[in-house]
């Protein structure tokens, strides 16, 4: 087992990780920007190094200064979280090279993966299904016309092969529409990831966005552990989770379930991560992306399946096999991202310092944050601070204790989605499980 993990990343997430390596007992380091000076990881951690100023570039995203931390500590694996470097395969390449354990998969599975037109190739080959689209990338306009017409059919949408948050991504109803969609999503994944590369697939109409959690260890075992049901988003962003799906079957659990192992043994998977699809209102399912990574959204499932995601990544990553036993949701679990932002100002950002914090309890409520009162929310990073997951044994009784905790949360000096949270879980659709991807655009804030 490792002795001393140094996490590179920051808030949250980096302190979700401290608390399993004590648990573990092993030994951390925490890196920080000044800007995360007075950060909670950075107080918890056995160790801490400043390694840039605010901007990501210059700090959480600049390896050698990450790589220079691991060494100078004598930190002998590296956790990176989520965003950031954590699906980065020339990063999982330094480490390896550095001999410094990576806890996450090989550059070569990440690289598989992180291609989009890649990854849809090879979950052909491997029989898992996929939306139909163009065969490689767009060369032309004039081909994006043509296949859309004849082949494909409208409505179609176009999307960024290094795509990422919805960028470079544009819904072409009908040919009228084709040339501004084609040229603004290819300028868009050009400014965004340096990549204009763009390719087409069959827009799903009411959608459901459901993802499968899978691990699987260096010894070829491959599991999956449920789904979490992310329809809730806006503008591809995901705002609740939960786990279990109410569009779910259990013949559709098992089918999405080997489809997802399908999906991880083709790439020889090994770690925690996650295979995203698409569902259609008739239960046809789509894979849509692979995140190699763990997820924001991964303490949904450790909720209804009592299983530590944290400690299993780690322990892959040492070289210990897994049971390679599937699981079944226990319980029902609902999680909410309270971001810094105002929903009554178009989600506007709202850094700042919090002046009072309150947070809920009690049974059933688990809160993962990495703020406090008198914490200054910096303006450089992700607008989430923190994760309130309310559990319990139905789907209606999860939502009753969401409410409950939403009424207790109390975060001043800044504004925050809790009031569009308070809102959303008395909505009659949502409480009946009626909504697809496309709820929010109908949803009011009252």
């Amino acid at each position: 087992m490792f002795k001393k993990i140094l996490i590179a990343n920051r808030g949250e997430i980096a302190l979700r990780v401290i608390r399993t390596c004590r648990e573990m007992g092993i030994k951390t380091v925490a890196v920080y920007s000044t800007a995360d000076k007075e950060s909670l990881h950075v107080r918890f951690a056995d160790e801490a190094v400043c390694i840039g100023k605010p901007q990501s570039a210059d700090s959480y995203l600049n390896i050698p200064n990450i790589m220079a931390a691991a060494e100078i500590t004598n930190a002998d694996a590296i956790h990176p979280g989520y965003g950031f470097l954590a699906e980065n395969a020339n990063f999982s390449e330094i480490c390896a090279k550095h001999n410094i354990k990576f806890i996450g998969p090989t550059p070569e599975m990440i690289r598989s993966m992180g291609d989009k037109m890649t990854a849809k190739e090879t979950m052909i080959k491997a029989g898992v299904p996929v939306i139909p689209g163009s065969d490689g990338l767009l060369e032309s306009l004039e081909e994006a016309i043509q296949l859309a017409k004849d082949v494909v059919g409208y409505p179609v949408i176009l999307k960024a092969t290094a795509g990422g948050g919805g960028k470079g991504m544009r819904v072409v109803w009908e040919e009228s529409e084709m040339e501004r969609a084609y040229n603004t999503a290819k300028a868009e994944a050009a400014a965004s990831f340096k990549n204009d590369g763009i390719y087409m697939e069959k827009f799903v109409e009411e959608p459901r966005h459901i993802e499968i959690q899978i691990a699987g260890d260096q010894f070829g075992t491959v599991c999956h552990l449920s789904e979490r049901d992310c329809s809730i988003q806006r503008r591809h962003q995901k705002l609740v989770e939960e786990s279990p799906s109410p569009f779910m079957t259990p013949e559709l659990r098992k089918k999405m379930g080997d489809a997802a192992k399908k999906a991880a043994k083709a790439i020889n998977y090994e770690s925690v991560g996650t295979i995203e699809f698409l569902v259609d209102k008739h239960r046809n399912f789509y894979f849509m992306e692979m995140n190699t990574r763990i997820q924001v959204e991964h303490c949904v499932t450790e909720e209804v399946i009592n299983y530590d995601l944290i400690k299993e990544q780690i322990k892959i990553a040492a070289g210990i096999a897994i049971s390679g036993k599937d699981y079944e949701p226990e319980m029902h679990a609902i999680e909410c991202r309270i971001n810094a932002e105002d929903p009554y100002n178009d989600f506007r950002p709202s850094p700042g310092k919090i002046t009072v914090l309150h947070t809920p309890g009690g049974h059933g409520v688990r809160v993962d944050s990495h703020i406090y009162a008198g914490y200054t929310i910096p303006p450089y990073y992700d607008s989430m601070v923190a994760k309130l997951i309310a559990v319990a044994q139905t789907r209606e009784e999860a939502i009753d204790t969401m409410e409950r905790a939403l009424s207790e949360y109390v975060i001043e000096g800044v504004k925050t989605t809790i009031p569009f949270h308070q809102q959303l879980m008395k909505n009659e659709n949502f409480r009946n499980g009626n909504f697809t991807t496309k709820f929010i655009e109908t949803f009011e804030l009252k």
